[in-house]
């Protein structure tokens, strides 16, 4: 019938492989949505707290990081081959997959060439739960060896809200500053939230 057939505890079952002498691997996959509930909680979940699952040890935990990690990974090449990007909504499209379980901020640079095409996505920091720091030349280093023309900031807000700090606002302008003395515009900065994003250029903030 297909994996589509397939039920969430299934999929993991064959993920984790085997089970203990206690427990089939298909009631270890139960346990471990009993204690996250949905697929969406158990992609934020660390490998220690999965380890802390009775029967779940670190190379089980290793297996299902991995084939999160393998997802993620497949949702991000798919995504390189979309159109032009032409509005925050593609951003968000673009970056929410990937963004939205992390428990930390991560600050990213979309590069794009002359015609605002997708050329590459370079991670450029992570920081805590609510704050980065990013030096103007380490977004610029990678738009020049990209030979971007133009780059969208791009970072998330694990609290949900996407509305900008004071500090994401200063940092804004100042990588915008940069971008304007080395000839690479800053094209927009969007904040990802829960299921909503802000973008400096829709709200003329650039």
């Amino acid at each position: 019938m297909g994996p589509e057939a397939i039920s969430d505890s299934e999929l993991i079952a064959i993920i984790l492989g085997t089970g203990t002498k206690q427990s089939s691997a298909l009631d270890l996959a139960n346990s471990i949505l009993s204690n996250y509930v949905s697929i969406f909680n158990l992609l934020q979940a660390t490998i220690s707290e999965l380890c802390e699952i009775p029967g779940i040890g670190y190379a089980k935990s290793i297996k299902l990081k991995a084939a999160f990690e393998l997802a993620n990974r497949c949702m991000a090449r798919e995504q390189l081959t979309m159109d032009k990007i032409t509005s925050p909504e593609d951003i968000f499209r673009l970056m929410n997959f990937r963004l939205k379980t992390e428990t930390r901020e991560h600050f990213l640079a979309v590069m794009l060439n002359t015609k605002s095409y997708l050329l590459k996505i370079d991670l450029i920091s992570i920081g805590s739960l609510n704050a980065t720091i990013v030096h103007p030349r380490e977004v610029f280093n990678r738009a020049i060896r990209a030979s971007a023309c133009g780059v969208i900031l791009v970072h998330n807000h694990p609290s949900g809200d996407p509305e900008p700090s004071q500090d994401d606002i200063k940092l804004t302008n100042r990588l915008v500053a940069a971008g304007d003395l080395l000839g690479i515009p800053i094209m927009d900065h969007v904040i990802i939230g829960h299921q909503k994003f802000y973008s400096f250029s829709r709200e003329n903030h650039l």
